[in-house]
């Protein structure tokens, strides 16, 4: 037994020696691994030799002729906020009275835990009805210059009055909800603390109330993560097969040309094949805003950022779970057939072509973000 183990322990160390005497992949060989994806196992030693190095020196990105693209990077700083308004708006976010039946606040359906979302297809609004689109999450609103799944708010001041009147969701009269918040709360006194008002109390109106929720929602960011360390320099953050997937990510699996920058999107509008169009269930999208046909079904392009804890996925919630997005992409968003009625998807929806491993190794990436 004794003579076995010692004849185990030699052959580990040899093969532990030939791992670290083996010389790096030539430059002209790991170029064209890189160039075609290193999806595999094998491409290992390219993959660690390409991004453990600085980010000025990682292989271009795979992306369409057009599209404007930025190199991925650091999370923005977000701009410091008046802590007494940021407060204020906090407090009107999780406060039930801003709607119509004083049992749903913003909070509702965005909740903190779930990454400012509500882990459900369609979000449950007034008397119990059911809104057509998924709340979508809400870290890094603030850096979205065109809110809402359709664009239609153009500022977080514009959008943070938008649920409160909706008859499906918070269903309040604004003039009514004015009235109750001046004379059946303390919010008097709190606007007059936030706003630096001159008497002990300041009277809300509609433009502090959207300031204030405005002010707090543009604090919200997702927590750090192991791809916050890595892109910040410390290389060893990703994992071999985490940095396949960033490859990956990069190359094959074409997500850069719609998901680039800092915050994982270019905050682009596009019709992906999911809007049902030509259904009696279908969603104009973007069209309902600018009303222009190019635009029918498209959807704003949502950050990656904290992706994993924000399921279900995609405007309308069809997707329980991050890996189903990945295969429904792999296979191209398969489109209905002779129905020329209906606007073709995003030409930049192609298949993918990726294998098992190669898609498991692309949801490991997206999982650190």
């Amino acid at each position: 037994m004794a003579s076995e183990c010692s004849r185990n322990l030699a052959a580990l160390g040899l093969l532990l020696a030939s791992m670290l005497l083996a010389p790096a992949a030539r430059a002209d060989d790991c170029a064209t691994v890189l160039a075609q994806g290193a999806g595999t196992a094998a491409d290992t030693r390219c993959v660690e030799q390409a991004y453990r190095a600085p980010r000025t020196d990682w292989p271009a990105p795979n992306v369409d002729a057009g599209v404007k693209w930025e190199e991925l990077g650091p999370r923005p700083q977000l701009p410091a906020q008046p802590p007494a308004l940021v407060a204020l708006g906090e407090q009107l976010f999780h406060d039930r009275r801003l709607s119509r039946a004083q049992d749903i606040s913003c909070a509702s359906c965005h909740a903190p835990h779930l990454g400012f979302g509500d882990g459900r297809r369609f979000a449950a609004g007034h008397e119990g009805q059911l809104g057509a689109r998924h709340s979508p999450g809400l870290w890094g609103v603030g850096l979205v210059p065109q809110l809402m799944w359709d664009g239609r708010a153009d500022s977080l001041e514009a959008q943070a009055l938008l649920p409160i009147v909706n008859p499906v969701e918070m269903a309040m009269d604004l003039p009514a909800l004015l009235k109750r918040l001046n004379t059946e709360t303390d919010y008097p006194q709190h606007f007059a603390r936030a706003f630096g008002g001159h008497g002990r109390t300041l009277a809300v109106t509609l433009t502090r109330l959207s300031s204030a929720l405005a002010t707090y929602q543009r604090t919200l960011q997702a927590p750090r993560t192991r791809f916050d360390e890595f892109i910040e320099g410390r290389t060893q953050a990703l994992t071999t097969q985490q940095l396949r997937g960033l490859h990956l990510f990069r190359t094959k699996a074409r997500c850069m040309n719609c998901h680039s920058g800092p915050q994982f999107t270019q905050h682009a509008f596009h019709q992906i094949g999911i809007s049902l169009l030509g259904r009696p269930a279908q969603d104009l999208g973007r069209q309902a805003v600018t009303r222009r046909a190019e635009d029918a079904g498209a959807m704003r392009t949502p950050s990656l950022r904290g992706v994993a804890r924000t399921a279900p996925y995609m405007h309308n919630g069809l997707l329980p779970q991050l890996r189903g997005v990945l295969d429904l992409y792999n296979a191209g968003l398969p489109q209905p057939r002779n129905r020329p009625d209906i606007p073709p998807p995003s030409p930049l929806i192609k298949p993918l072509k990726l294998t098992p491993d190669e898609i498991q190794a692309l949801e490991a990436f997206l999982r650190t973000l």
